[in-house]
């Protein structure tokens, strides 16, 4: 076996590219410079745990589902909406896999078995990370909107269509009605 810590290390500087890989749907509408994956990611697990909270789940570990939710993109990509029709979903526990196959044993199937939980949507933690990804993606368009990118309505009503739980649908709601300069006032 290799030595546990520079399987780690290896592990994180292929994380690492996720701080540079931006999320491509946003050139569709003219953002010359989107958010990186690992800022979508960061947003998406801060509201993931602030959910749970608020839906009497488990705020951490909704918060470690969401951080995971994207990782396979070092592998693939981060693919637009746009790509469904020609390309086949990356199964997201088979990257996984590969991706965690030299960790230690704690670390790879800690991180495996919040892809799954993940994946599968069954636990309110799950839908509160997977609702905190659709909800990130509408605040964003929202932000982009408020800068003058236009056309960016079908990312917010996808986004709204797509929430479970009823705290996402309301924040939802409360952040087409909220301007994103709000928090200055408070």
């Amino acid at each position: 076996m290799a030595d546990p810590a520079a399987e780690i290390a290896a592990f994180s500087y292929e994380l690492g590219l996720l701080k540079r890989m931006r999320r491509t749907g946003w050139w569709h509408v003219g953002v010359r410079d989107p958010e990186s994956v690992a800022e979508h990611s960061m947003r998406v697990a801060q509201l993931a745990g602030l959910l749970a909270a608020e839906g009497g789940a488990d705020p951490a570990k909704a918060a470690y589902l969401a951080l995971w939710h994207d990782t396979q993109e070092t592998r693939t990509g981060d693919l637009p909406h746009t790509a469904k029709p020609y390309v086949d979903k990356p199964d997201a526990r088979r990257i996984t896999a590969d991706q965690t196959a030299g960790l230690p044993d704690r670390a790879k199937e800690s991180v495996r078995r919040a892809v799954d939980e993940y994946e599968d949507g069954r636990t309110i933690e799950a839908l509160c990370a997977r609702d905190a990804d659709k909800l990130e993606m509408l605040l964003q368009a929202v932000e982009y909107r408020e800068i003058g990118v236009q056309r960016v309505d079908g990312w917010i009503e996808s986004a709204r269509e797509s929430l479970n739980t009823d705290i996402a649908k309301r924040v939802a709601e409360a952040a087409l009605n909220v301007s994103p300069l709000a928090w200055r006032d408070r």
